[in-house]
C-alpha cells in the first residue's frame, strides 16, 4: 500500500463528496489509471502535458490545458482540478518525483494563478467575493506543488509580488464570508511564501492593504492549527533575482539587494556578486566583415551562373556579351552589399547603447567605474546629461526627468517618482514605469539616486538586443524562388548541351564543331538579363511605394509584401487615428450628450449636444451656467479638474507654448490676428486625461474658468491600476465678497466604472430648474439633500449604460464627487471636519512625538542589518474626508480613438484578397473587439483574446487555434514574437508592424517588418524592411497591391524570357533531329539574345497593375516561381514561335547560294515574333486589346529600341557581316506580319483559357 502523502495542513477540498478522487488517507482509487477522459484531449506543447518514469515505467500524465478550458466544450475546470489533484496525490507527493521540466511547471503555476481567483457568484459588474471550488481547489495544488516540486518552487519565486497579491486573494481568504478551510489554507500558504523566498518576507505585500486586519487576526486563531513544512534548503546566501521592483518599496528592495543608500555595497562583495549575476554588457551582435559581405554577392547562385555564362562567352570569343554580363554581375553585387549593409546597422546601433562610465557608491565613497563592472544592488548617482548604465529602481529624485525616446518612440522627458507603483502585473509598459530608469536613456533634467537592478543581458535592452541578434533574417520568397529556378536552370543546361552534342556526332558533324553549337545553344538556356530586370524592377517598384508614403529599405521586401497571408497591426495611430476625443456623456439622471469634432485639439471647434431620438437633430448646448444641467457641468467639471494634463497652442519654433484655457478670453482671437500662420495644437499629458480637459473646454468650461471662481487644489490621490481610481481635493470660497476666508471644500474622483460606482453611496438625480442659483451650488454645504441613495436597480441601469458604450467601443470612465465637512464650510462647530486642517493638525501632533518614534527617513540598510524588521516605508495616510469613498455618482464619459478614414476599406479589400487582418493592442479586449468589429477585422463568431492568455499557450497551440483569433488585446512585444513565430510554424507569411525599440525582434523575426515612420524609434525602423511615412494601416494595403504588382511583373517577364529562349532552343534541337543544317550561327544566337530579351523584359517591369490584382488570393509561399501552369504557358508560346520559324526556314531556299539569306530570313522571323510576345505578355490572363496601348510607353520604346537595333544588324554594311546577317526583303516581311497575326491570335486564345478555368499562373 502507497504510503499516505503529507498534506499542507489542509482538509478536503471539495465537499461533493468525492472521496474516491481525493483520497487523503492514502488509499488508492478505484481506477488506477486516473481519468480516461483526458487521453483524447489533443493539446500538443499548449497543454501541461509530460511523462514522468516511475520504476522503469512511463506513466503518462494528462494536465489539460487550463486556458482552452473554457472554450471546450468536452472537459470542465472541474474536471482539469481534479485531474491534477489525482497526480498530485498518487504521482507527486511524498518526495516520489521531486523534480519536473522547468517550462512545464511555470506553465502550470501561471494556470494555477490565473484559475484561483474564480468567483462563483456575480456581484455589480461581474465581480464577486464568492470563491468557487475549483478556486480552493487551484489554492490548494499551488502550495502543494511548492512543497513537492523544486522547478515550481523556483517559477513561483520568479513571480513579482504583484501578481501573488492579486492572484492569491489572500484578503478574501481571510474575509468575513470565508471558510475556516479557506483561511487555514492561506495562512499556510502565507507560512510557505514568507519562510522560503527573500522577496515575500514581509506578508503585508502579499495581501491588499484595507485587508492587513482580517489576515492578521486569521493568522493569530489559526497559528497553533496551521504549520508550514519547511523546504530543502539552497546552499549559500539566497540573492535576490533581477527584476524593476516598481512595486516594490525602497526599503524592501534595499534589504532585497543587501544594499544601503548611504554606504552602497561593500567592495569586497563584489567579485561575488559579479560571479553571481555575470558582467554588465549587452549581448554582442554577430558581425560581419566588409570584405565577407562582398564574397557573399559573388557566391549567390545566380550570379555565379551568369559567370559561368560569361566563361562560356569568353570561350566562344563573343567578349562583347561577356562584358555586359560581367558588368550586370558587378551592379548587383553593389546593390546587394548596400542593402545588406544598411541592415546590418540595426545590429551596429545596438553596440553604441551601452554607457561607458558610471557614477557609483561602494563602501561610503562615490567614484567613477567601468559600467560592466556594475551588479544588482549597486548605488548609482544620476546627474543631468548622464546616460543610464543599467536598469535602475529608483530611491531618490530631485525634479529628475529621463528621455526614453529610444525605447518607447515618445520625445517627451518623463518626470519620475520613486514611489512604488501598485498593479496587477509585472509587465508594466515602459512608460509606466516611473520609478524606474532604463540602461541606455538619458537624464534630461534634475538629478537622483538608483538602485541597480538589472544587469547586462536582462535589461530592457539587452533582451532587445539578444532578440534581435538571435533570429536570423530568413530569405524571402522571391529570392528562395530565383534560387530555385537558377539550379533548374542550370540542370537544365547540361541535360541540353550533351543532348545536342550526341545528335550532332551522331550525325557525324565535327566534334569541336558540335560542342561550340551545345554551349551557344546552353547560353541561350541562361536568361542572361533576369538578375538586371529583377533588381530594376523592385528598385522602381521602391520608387513607386515611396510616392505612397511607404519606405522601403530591403528591395526582396517589395516581392515579399504580396505574398503576405497575414498582417498584424497596431490597433492605435495605424488603424485609428491616434487621437483620444470624447465621444458621449451620459449624466446620473439618464441624460445623454455627445461632441461634435471631439479629437480636435482645437477648444473653438466643437459643441456639446444633448442626444434626443435617433431620427432628430441633436440639440446644440450653451456655454454658459444659466444654460447647462448640474449633472453635465459637475461631471465636465470632474473630467477638467480631476486631471493633470492640458493642450497649448503653438504658431511656430519661436513662440512659446500657452495653455488654452487661458484667463482672457479674447486672447485667441488676438494671436490669431497677430501671428500669421495656422495654430498648432498640442497636448501635453496622457491622452486620455487630454481629451477629457479637450472635451470640458468644447463645453465653455476650460479649467480658469473654476480657477477664477477660486477654486483651489489641495490635495491629490494619483491613479494606479490597482485602484483604478484618481482623486483630487479642491477648496473654494463660501462667498467671494467675504473677507472670513471660509470656504468649503469637496472631492472629485474618475476611474473604472465599477470602481467608481462599488464607491458612492448614492446620485445626483435630476435637478428641478430654478432650484438652485447656479448648477455649481451642487458642491456648497446646504440643509436641502439633492442626491439619492443608490439601490440595485440603479446599479443594474448605470451597469447597462457603462456595457452599451463599452460595446460600442468606448473607453468609458466613472465620475463622481462629494462633498468635505470643514470648520465654516457645514461642519459641527468647533470642530474641524474631516479636511486638510484636521489632517494637518493631527500631523502636527504626530511630529511632536517623542525621540523613541521611528524616523520617517529612509533607514540605512546593508547586508549587516538585512535581518531588521523594519523594512517598511511610512504609510501614507489619507485625510478621512478625502478617502475615495461615500462618493455621489455623476455619470459616465466614454472615449474614442476613431478609425482611420479608408480602413474599413482597405480590410474589406484584404479579405477579398485572401489576407488576413490581426489586431494587436494594449487596449481592454470590450473595447478592442468593438472597434475591430467596426472595421470589419472581427466578425460574427470571430475570437478574441488576452495577452495574459497568449502566455500560457506554447507556439505549437497558438499555430492551432481554430478559428485563429482576429484581435489580441492586453499585448506586450513579446507576445508578437511569439504570435509571428507561431504563424510562421505553420507556412504562413506575415507582416508585423511596431514603434518601440521592444517590437524590433518581432519586427525582425516576421517576413515582412513595418515600423512606423512618425512613431518608431531608429533601431525599430533599421530593424523593418519597411517603414511607414504616415503610420497608415492603408498604405500597408497599398503596399501589398504594390508588391502583388511586382511579383506578376517579375513572373511576366520570366516566362517571356524563357518562351523566347526555349523557342530558339527547341528551334535547334527539331533542326538537328532532322538533320538539316542549323538555322542561326552562334554569333546570331547571342545577338538575338540581346536585343530581344533585355529591353523588353525591363519594360515588362513596370506594367502597370491588372484589373482584380487585389482579388487573388496570396500566392502560397511553398510554390516555386513557375507552377505546371506557367511551365505549360512557356512550351506553348515557345512552341509556337518555333513552328512557325521552322515552318519558314524549311520553305525557304537553303541551297549553298542562298542558305545566308535563309539564315537572315528566319532570324527576322522568329526576332520579330519575340519582340511582339513581349507586347503581349503585359497581360497574363486579360486581352491585350483590353488595355490601354500607351499605358507603358516604356514597352513602346523597348521594343521599338530592339527592333531598330534589329534592323541595324541585318541592314547596315560591314556589321550584318560581322553578325552573319545579309539584308532582307518584301516577301519577308509578309511572312513576318502573317506569323505576328498567327501569334495574336494563339496569344488570345491562351488567355481565354485561363480566364475560364482559373488556373494559377
Amino acid at each position: 500500500m502507497e504510503e499516505a502523502p503529507r498534506q499542507l495542513t489542509f482538509t478536503q477540498a471539495d465537499n461533493k463528496g468525492k472521496d474516491d478522487l481525493v483520497d487523503v488517507s492514502g488509499h488508492p482509487p478505484v481506477n488506477p489509471e486516473g481519468y480516461s477522459i483526458y487521453s483524447n484531449i489533443k493539446d500538443g506543447k499548449a497543454s501541461i502535458e509530460h511523462q514522468i518514469e516511475i520504476n522503469g515505467k512511463f506513466v503518462v500524465v494528462h494536465i489539460v490545458d487550463l486556458f482552452d478550458v473554457q472554450s471546450n466544450k468536452e472537459i470542465s475546470l472541474e474536471e482539469v482540478m481534479d485531474g491534477l489533484r489525482y497526480v498530485m496525490v498518487y504521482r507527486i507527493k511524498g518526495g516520489r518525483f521531486p523534480s519536473l521540466d522547468y517550462d512545464i511547471m511555470k506553465r502550470l503555476a501561471d494556470g494555477l494563478l490565473m484559475n484561483m481567483g474564480n468567483s462563483g457568484k456575480k456581484g455589480r459588474f461581474g465581480g464577486g467575493t464568492a470563491l468557487t471550488e475549483e478556486a480552493d481547489v487551484a489554492f490548494q495544488l499551488f502550495g502543494e506543488f511548492m512543497l513537492e516540486v523544486q522547478e515550481f518552487r523556483q517559477a513561483v519565486g520568479e513571480k513579482s509580488v504583484s501578481d501573488l497579491r492579486h492572484a492569491l486573494k489572500l484578503d478574501v481568504r481571510c474575509g468575513s464570508g470565508s471558510t475556516e478551510q479557506e483561511q487555514q489554507a492561506a495562512v499556510a500558504l502565507i507560512a510557505l511564501l514568507t519562510t522560503n523566498y527573500p522577496q515575500f518576507a514581509d506578508w503585508k505585500e502579499l495581501v491588499k492593504h484595507e485587508g492587513h486586519g482580517n489576515v492578521q487576526k486569521c493568522m493569530q486563531e489559526h497559528a497553533d492549527y496551521v504549520k508550514a513544512e519547511t523546504m530543502p534548503e539552497i546552499g549559500g546566501v539566497i540573492l535576490a533575482p533581477q527584476a524593476l521592483c516598481f512595486d516594490r518599496r525602497i526599503k524592501r528592495v534595499l534589504k532585497m539587494y543587501r544594499t544601503s543608500l548611504q554606504t552602497g555595497l561593500p567592495l569586497e562583495a563584489i567579485p561575488a556578486l559579479q560571479e553571481h549575476y555575470g558582467r554588465n554588457v549587452l549581448p554582442q551582435p554577430p558581425k560581419t566583415s566588409i570584405y565577407r559581405m562582398l564574397w557573399t554577392q559573388f557566391t549567390d547562385f545566380m550570379i555565379l551562373l551568369l559567370l559561368a555564362v560569361a566563361v562560356l562567352m569568353a570561350a566562344t570569343q563573343d567578349f562583347i556579351p561577356m562584358t555586359v554580363l560581367l558588368i550586370v554581375v558587378v551592379l548587383n553585387a553593389i546593390i546587394g552589399f548596400t542593402q545588406e549593409y544598411k541592415a546590418g546597422k540595426a545590429l551596429d546601433a545596438l553596440t553604441k547603447l551601452s554607457v561607458p562610465k558610471a557614477q557609483v557608491l561602494r563602501d561610503g565613497a562615490t567614484s567613477m567605474v567601468n559600467s560592466e563592472e556594475l551588479v544588482p544592488g549597486d548605488v548609482v548617482i544620476l546627474e543631468e546629461g548622464e546616460s543610464i548604465p543599467a536598469d535602475l529602481r529608483l530611491a531618490e529624485v530631485s525634479q529628475l526627468e529621463i528621455i526614453e525616446s529610444i525605447l518607447t518612440g515618445e520625445s517627451v522627458a518623463v518626470a519620475k517618482d520613486p514611489k512604488e507603483i501598485r498593479t496587477l502585473t509585472r509587465k508594466l509598459p515602459i512608460g509606466d514605469c516611473k520609478g524606474n530608469a532604463f540602461m541606455s536613456t538619458v537624464v534630461a533634467k534634475g538629478r537622483g539616486k538608483g538602485i541597480v537592478v538589472r544587469t547586462g543581458r536582462l535589461t530592457e535592452m539587452g533582451k532587445i538586443s539578444a532578440a534581435i541578434t538571435g533570429h536570423a533574417k530568413v530569405l524571402t520568397p522571391i529570392q528562395k524562388k530565383l534560387a530555385l529556378l537558377g539550379k533548374l536552370l542550370v540542370v537544365f543546361a547540361i541535360v541540353l548541351c550533351a543532348v545536342m552534342a550526341g545528335i550532332m556526332i551522331g550525325y557525324h558533324h565535327p566534334t569541336g564543331e558540335s560542342l561550340k553549337v551545345a554551349l551557344s545553344l546552353a547560353v541561350s538556356v541562361i536568361p542572361e538579363g533576369l538578375v538586371a530586370v529583377v533588381t530594376v524592377t523592385m528598385a522602381l517598384g521602391v520608387r513607386r511605394m515611396a510616392a505612397r508614403k511607404a519606405i522601403v529599405r530591403t528591395l526582396p521586401a517589395v516581392e515579399t509584401l504580396g505574398s503576405v497571408t497575414f498582417i498584424c497591426s497596431d490597433k492605435t495611430g495605424t488603424l485609428t487615428e491616434g487621437k483620444m476625443g470624447a465621444a458621449e456623456l451620459w449624466t446620473s439622471d439618464g441624460v445623454t450628450y455627445g461632441f461634435t469634432e471631439s479629437t480636435s485639439l482645437d477648444p473653438n471647434k466643437g459643441d456639446v449636444t444633448l442626444k434626443i431620438d435617433s431620427g432628430d437633430t441633436p440639440q446644440v448646448l450653451g456655454k454658459t451656467l444659466d444654460k447647462v444641467p448640474a449633472q453635465m457641468l459637475i461631471s465636465l467639471m470632474v473630467s477638467s479638474l480631476c486631471n493633470n494634463s492640458s493642450v497649448v497652442q503653438k504658431e511656430d519654433d519661436e513662440h512659446e507654448q500657452m495653455p488654452i484655457d487661458t484667463p482672457d478670453k479674447n486672447k485667441d482671437a488676438a494671436l490669431s490676428a497677430s501671428v500669421p500662420g495656422a495654430v498648432e495644437w498640442k497636448g501635453i499629458g496622457d491622452p486620455t486625461e487630454v481629451a477629457l480637459v479637450v472635451a470640458a473646454q468644447k463645453a465653455g468650461f476650460p479649467k480658469t474658468f473654476f480657477h477664477e471662481l477660486g477654486y483651489t487644489r489641495i490635495y491629490e490621490q494619483a491613479f494606479d491600476s490597482e485602484r483604478k481610481v484618481m482623486s483630487v481635493a479642491y477648496k473654494a470660497p463660501l462667498n467671494t465678497s467675504s473677507t472670513a476666508g471660509e470656504h468649503y471644500e469637496f472631492v472629485l474622483a474618475k476611474g473604472a466604472p465599477e470602481e467608481i460606482l462599488n464607491r458612492c453611496v448614492g446620485y445626483l438625480p435630476t435637478v428641478t430648474p430654478g432650484f438652485l442659483g447656479s448648477p455649481l451650488d451642487v458642491l456648497k454645504p446646504s440643509q436641502a439633500e439633492l442626491t439619492q441613495p443608490i439601490t440595485e436597480g440603479y446599479h443594474d441601469h448605470v451597469s447597462e449604460a457603462s456595457g452599451r458604450m463599452a460595446d460600442g467601443g468606448l473607453r468609458v470612465l466613472g465620475l463622481a464627487y462629494k462633498k468635505v465637512l470643514v470648520n465654516g464650510g457645514g461642519a459641527v462647530d468647533n470642530d474641524l471636519g474631516d479636511g486638510l486642517d484636521k489632517f494637518n493638525n493631527m500631523k502636527d501632533r504626530k511630529e511632536a512625538a517623542p525621540e523613541s518614534h521611528k524616523p520617517t527617513e529612509v533607514e540605512l540598510l546593508t547586508a549587516a542589518n538585512v535581518n531588521d524588521d523594519d523594512d517598511d516605508d511610512e504609510e501614507e495616510n489619507v485625510p478621512p474626508g478625502y478617502a475615495e469613498s461615500d462618493l455621489i455618482f455623476l455619470g459616465l464619459i466614454g472615449l474614442i480613438d476613431p478609425a482611420r478614414a479608408g480602413v474599413k476599406e482597405s480590410v474589406r479589400i484584404c479579405k477579398d484578397a485572401g489576407i488576413t487582418v490581426v489586431m494587436i493592442t494594449g487596449d481592454h479586449i470590450k473595447t478592442a473587439s468593438a472597434i475591430a468589429m467596426e472595421l470589419g477585422i472581427l466578425e460574427e463568431g470571430g475570437r478574441a483574446i488576452k495577452g495574459e492568455e497568449l502566455d500560457l499557450l506554447s507556439e505549437q497551440a497558438i499555430a492551432e487555434l481554430k478559428p485563429f483569433p482576429n484581435v489580441f488585446a492586453r499585448v506586450s512585444p513579446d507576445n508578437k514574437l511569439k504570435l509571428v513565430t507561431a504563424l510562421q510554424s505553420r507556412g504562413e507569411s506575415v507582416a508585423m508592424t511596431g514603434d518601440g525599440v521592444n517590437d524590433a525582434p518581432a519586427i525582425k523575426a516576421a517576413n515582412v517588418g513595418v515600423a512606423m515612420g512618425i512613431a518608431g524609434t531608429d533601431i525599430t525602423k533599421q530593424a523593418a524592411d519597411i517603414v511607414l511615412a504616415n503610420d497608415n494601416f492603408n498604405t500597408i494595403v497599398e503596399a501589398v497591391e504594390e508588391g502583388r504588382r511586382v511579383f506578376d511583373n517579375i513572373l511576366k517577364f520570366i516566362v517571356y524570357l524563357l518562351s523566347c529562349n526555349c523557342a530558339e532552343i527547341f528551334l535547334f534541337l527539331l533542326c538537328s533531329i532532322v538533320n538539316v543544317e542549323l538555322p542561326f550561327t552562334v554569333t546570331m544566337i547571342l545577338w538575338a539574345n540581346i536585343i530581344a530579351d533585355v529591353p523588353p523584359a525591363m519594360a515588362l517591369g513596370v506594367e502597370p497593375a491588372e484589373p482584380g490584382l487585389m482579388s487573388r488570393h496570396p500566392r502560397s509561399p511553398k510554390k516555386g516561381i513557375l507552377t505546371y501552369t506557367s511551365v505549360g504557358i512557356i512550351i506553348f508560346q515557345s512552341m509556337a514561335m518555333m513552328l512557325m520559324t521552322f515552318g519558314v526556314y524549311m520553305w525557304a531556299d537553303r541551297s549553298a547560294s542562298h542558305l545566308d539569306y535563309a539564315h537572315a530570313e528566319a532570324f527576322t522571323f522568329l526576332t520579330t515574333l519575340q519582340l511582339l510576345q513581349g507586347f503581349l505578355s503585359r497581360t497574363m490572363r486579360t486581352s491585350v486589346f483590353r488595355v490601354n496601348f500607351f499605358g507603358n510607353r516604356w514597352m513602346l520604346y523597348g521594343v521599338l529600341l530592339s527592333f531598330v537595333l534589329m534592323l541595324i544588324g541585318i541592314y547596315t554594311p560591314g556589321f550584318n557581316h560581322i553578325l552573319n546577317l545579309v539584308p532582307v526583303y518584301g516577301l519577308t516581311w509578309a511572312k513576318v506580319v502573317v506569323g505576328c497575326i498567327i501569334l495574336t491570335f494563339l496569344s488570345e486564345m491562351e488567355k481565354i483559357v485561363l480566364r475560364r478555368t482559373g488556373w494559377t499562373i
